[in-house]
C-alpha cells in the first residue's frame, strides 16, 4: 500500500497532481450548470411589483433630471440641430411656438442622457431570472444595441437630414423662400433621429433570434426578397418626409444591417 504523504511535505508543483492526477485543468460548467438560475431567491408577487415600482420611480428622476439639465443648455442643443438646415430661415408662427420646441428637445435629449440609468435599472430587475448562458449574451446585446442606436443617430444627422432637407431647398429653388415653421421642422429631425436609431437595432433582434434558435442565417438569407421589400417600406414609413433619396437612404443601411445581421448570426454558428 502506497503511504499518503505528508500535506507539509507536498511542493507547490505537487499540489496539481494531488488534486488532479491526470494534470488536466478543473473541469468547465456543464451544460446543466449554465442553464441554471445563480441568484435563484425566492421572491413574493407583491415584492416584484415593489421591486418595479422603485425602479420605474429611479429612472422617472432620472429623466426628470435629465429633462431639466438640458433645459439649461437647450439653446446650443437647437442651434446644433439646426445646422443640417443651411440656406432656410425658421419662423415662429404663434405665440410660444419656440417655447414649446425648446420642451421637446429637452424633452428628447433628457431621455437619451437618461438612457443608461434606465437601461441601468431594466437590467438589474430582469437579470435575478436569467440563467447563466442567458448572462453571458446579456453583455454583447446590450453594448452593440447601445453603440448601433448611437450609430443610427449620427448617420440620421451626418447623411439623412441634410440629404432630405437639401432635396426640399433645391427642389423649391427660385419658385419659393425657404422660410419653415421651427415647431413643423424639429418634430421632422426628432422624428428622423430616433426612428433611425431603433432601425439600428435590426442585427440585435437577428442575433437574438439566432441565439433562441428560432430563425437561422440560413432561412433570414432565404427571405431576401422579401426584406428589399419591407426595407422600401420601412424606409417610407419612418422618414417623415416623402423625398425618394431619404427614403432609399434608409432603406439601403437597413438592408446592410440585416445582412451585416445575418453575417453575425453565421458567426454564431447558428
Amino acid at each position: 500500500m502506497t503511504p499518503t504523504p505528508d500535506l507539509e511535505t507536498i511542493t507547490q508543483a505537487d499540489r496539481p497532481q494531488l488534486y488532479n492526477p491526470a494534470g488536466q485543468n478543473p473541469p468547465e460548467l456543464e451544460e446543466d450548470d449554465l442553464d441554471e438560475l445563480p441568484d435563484d431567491v425566492e421572491m413574493s408577487l407583491f415584492d416584484h411589483l415593489e421591486e418595479l415600482r422603485m425602479r420605474i420611480f429611479y429612472s422617472l428622476i432620472a429623466v426628470f433630471l435629465g429633462i431639466i439639465g438640458c433645459f439649461f443648455f437647450v439653446k446650443p442643443i437647437v442651434q446644433l440641430l439646426e445646422v443640417p438646415a443651411q440656406g432656410a430661415k425658421f419662423l415662429q408662427l404663434a405665440p410660444g411656438e419656440y417655447f414649446f420646441v425648446t420642451i421637446q428637445v429637452a424633452g428628447y435629449s433628457g431621455l437619451l442622457v437618461a438612457s443608461p440609468v434606465i437601461l441601468y435599472h431594466i437590467i438589474q430587475f430582469v437579470l435575478p431570472g436569467l440563467t447563466r448562458r442567458e448572462r453571458s449574451f446579456l453583455g454583447p446585446i446590450v453594448f452593440g444595441s447601445s453603440i448601433l442606436f448611437v450609430a443610427g443617430l449620427v448617420f440620421a444627422y451626418i447623411a439623412l437630414i441634410p440629404a432630405a432637407l437639401n432635396f426640399f431647398i433645391t427642389y423649391g429653388s427660385g419658385v419659393v423662400d425657404q422660410m419653415w415653421s421651427i415647431d413643423k421642422y424639429f418634430k421632422f429631425v426628432l422624428l428622423l433621429l430616433f426612428s433611425t436609431g431603433l432601425a439600428f437595432q435590426i442585427p440585435v433582434i437577428q442575433g437574438l433570434l439566432g441565439l433562441l434558435g428560432i430563425v437561422s442565417s440560413q432561412q433570414m438569407y432565404s427571405g431576401w426578397r422579401y426584406v428589399i421589400l419591407g426595407a422600401a417600406i420601412l424606409g417610407g414609413v419612418l422618414t417623415p418626409s416623402t423625398d425618394p433619396l431619404t427614403q432609399s437612404l434608409l432603406a439601403g443601411a437597413v438592408l446592410g444591417l440585416y445582412f451585416s445581421g445575418i453575417g453575425l448570426v453565421k458567426l454564431m454558428g447558428r
